[in-house]
């Protein structure tokens, strides 16, 4: 048994005539009867009997006719359903971010999000510099707001924005009485840095500037996250060079300043596992550049 079996059944069923119901179907008379009969030989059951008026359905007809109407409606919606997810309209998304992305992008791209998509369910993952390869690398997150972005086999990027870095220090700090602090300022100086490295060599941006201006300071601790790097400024244990977004929400006590004449940061991108065919992250990735250019 098929739909459009079902279907012919049913429009038989309300026509109350095989020819009335041909017509619906824009067929011809013959091929609807053998329709009929067929679905009556595969049943075992008669469905309709012949009546002055027309097609009366039998009480298994009549059985059969309110499931056949499920049934279609389901199958209706099973169609639509699929069409939906494959032009992006729904689906489901888990998004991944980094907790120095949360306060500068979701307030702006989660409304845009609900606007572009109303229909996609979305889940949001907070990751950290550890994490986010093996939680995009294992599709526990779909797409995943990265800094900086990944550079590895299997995954993809696309870079959206980039933040500039500052310094961030206790408030009661010489320097930060300054407007902007020169680097050669840093020299010397503690750091508390974040865990990015390739190759056993530091490449992070922070290492390659400091490197490029012949800065030297000393790593007082690596930290997996952005707020616990911020606690460790807070409690003395040195400087550390963040994206500006870490700005927003930072705990009362530190102050942040620009560096001097210097125009690198820290680029953000959207990354994905490269294998993974989702009508939902082109649409994504908008919003994420929308977001970014406020």
């Amino acid at each position: 048994m098929d739909l459009r079996s079902l279907r012919y059944f049913v429009a038989v069923a309300d026509a109350r005539s095989v020819g009335k119901a041909a017509q619906r179907l824009h067929m011809a008379q013959p091929p609807l009867s053998v329709q009929i009969r067929n679905l009556e030989s595969q049943l075992g059951a008669q469905l309709f009997r012949r009546v002055s008026g027309g097609m009366q359905l039998t009480d298994a007809g009549s059985a059969l006719l309110a499931r056949a109407r499920e049934a279609l409606a389901l199958a209706h919606d099973g169609f639509e359903a699929a069409r939906a997810v494959a032009a992006g309209r729904r689906g489901r998304l888990t998004v991944g971010y980094m907790f120095a992305l949360g306060y500068a992008l979701l307030p702006q791209l989660v409304p845009k999000l609900r606007r572009a998509m109303p229909e996609v369910e979305l889940q949001f993952v907070e990751m950290s510099t550890l994490t986010y390869e093996a939680l995009i690398a294992e599709l526990k997150v779909t797409v995943a707001l990265c800094m900086p972005p990944i550079q590895r086999a299997g995954i993809a990027a696309s870079v959206v924005g980039t933040q500039p870095l500052r310094v961030a220090m206790p408030a009661r700090s010489p320097m930060a009485r300054l407007r902007a602090i020169p680097l050669a300022k840093l020299q010397g100086g503690t750091l508390i840095s974040l865990p990015t490295f390739a190759e056993s060599a530091d490449s992070s941006v922070v290492a390659t500037l400091l490197r490029r201006h012949h800065v030297t300071m000393q790593i007082a601790h690596r930290v997996e996250t952005v707020h616990s790097a911020l606690a460790l400024v807070m409690a003395g244990e040195g400087m550390a060079i963040l994206p500006a977004c870490a700005a927003l929400g930072s705990p009362p006590g530190l102050v942040f300043k620009p560096l001097l004449d210097v125009k690198d940061g820290f680029d953000v991108a959207v990354c994905w596992r490269s294998d993974l065919d989702s009508p939902l992250l082109a649409p994504f990735i908008d919003c994420v550049r929308a977001s970014m250019a406020q």
